[in-house]
């Protein structure tokens, strides 16, 4: 891979999703049939992915063991145009993995098996603390995409390292169950926060009518910025200099798995392009409303 400076860093999980889809409508205890698919995912990589194909040069920071499904993982990376060579490599700890079940109403289940992520902790940073990417001395100071499935511990230290002092930061939580692991920029300078509405609740713990109710309380607590989807609903990007409301287009809904990755990355593509906060919003929902009726690549 090229060693030019990449123009964005995503940090955070890099995997094999499994994934069943069904055309059905699906209930607990359902057989139907379907298509099972395994493709690279993560949330991560998929910001990544997007962000390639639109034009852009990013770099995974991220944990993939030494097997054979790590192997062919970062061939797949390399192949979409992922920079890989920062990515931490394990001898101990097996490629992760996360397997979902998709039917007609939308995701019915889903688990995340983020364990050798989880457990490589700090090891994954390396290249920004000490390396090619950054030192105390001269921190990365161009743009970063975290998502919520690395540890508490260390979300709360990128949060306070001066390694990330100088970075632009857009976080997203990953799921609804890691969106508590967000705490810590909520009070961050230079950070931006990606969130659906249910995240947005539990973030606050309270329920909110729409997605600018939400994003605009969470400004209110402290964040810079906040981008929050409702689903079909109108969504809302909220600061404390502007806050701009958009419905998404209508169309069928085929997959939602990693429509908010490309949701996420669409908006920062078209930030760093020099849109503002209205268009940046725009695109960012047609992309997402691409990738849902799957006319996008997974």
């Amino acid at each position: 891979m090229s060693a030019a400076r990449p123009d964005i860093l995503c940090i955070g999980s890099v995997l094999w999703d499994v994934i069943g889809r069904t055309a059905s409508h699906m209930a607990p205890g359902s057989d139907l049939p379907g298509r099972i698919a395994r493709v690279p995912g993560g949330v991560a990589l998929n910001i990544a992915a997007t962000l390639a194909r639109l034009g852009l040069r990013p770099a995974l920071l991220s944990a993939v063991g030494r097997d054979p499904d790590g192997d062919a993982l970062i061939a797949e990376c390399a192949a979409l145009g992922l920079e890989t060579q920062h990515v931490y490599r394990s001898d101990d700890l097996p490629t992760d993995r996360y397997m979902a079940i998709e039917g007609a109403n939308g995701l019915v289940a889903a688990i995340a098996d983020a364990h050798s992520l989880e457990a490589a902790g700090d090891k994954i940073l390396r290249p920004l603390l000490a390396g090619p990417l950054g030192r105390a001395e001269a921190p990365w100071s161009g743009m970063v995409a975290i998502d919520g499935n690395l540890t508490q511990a260390l979300l709360e230290r990128i949060a306070t390292d001066p390694a990330f002092a100088a970075a632009d930061l857009r976080v997203a939580p990953a799921s609804p169950g890691k969106a508590e692991r967000l705490l810590p920029f909520l009070s961050h300078g230079g950070a931006a926060l990606y969130l659906n509405r249910s995240e947005a609740e539990i973030l606050d713990g309270r329920a909110f009518a729409s997605a600018e109710e939400a994003a605009l309380r969470l400004v209110a607590r402290g964040a810079r910025r906040v981008v929050v989807t409702d689903g079909a609903r109108p969504a809302c990007a909220a600061s404390a200099e502007a806050v701009v409301v958009a419905s998404p287009p209508a169309v069928m809904v085929t997959r939602v798995t990693g429509a908010g990755d490309a949701f996420m990355a669409a908006h920062i593509a078209a930030e760093r392009a020099g849109a503002d906060d209205a268009a940046a919003l725009d695109r960012a929902l047609g992309a997402a409303a691409l990738h849902v009726a799957g006319e996008t690549p997974l």
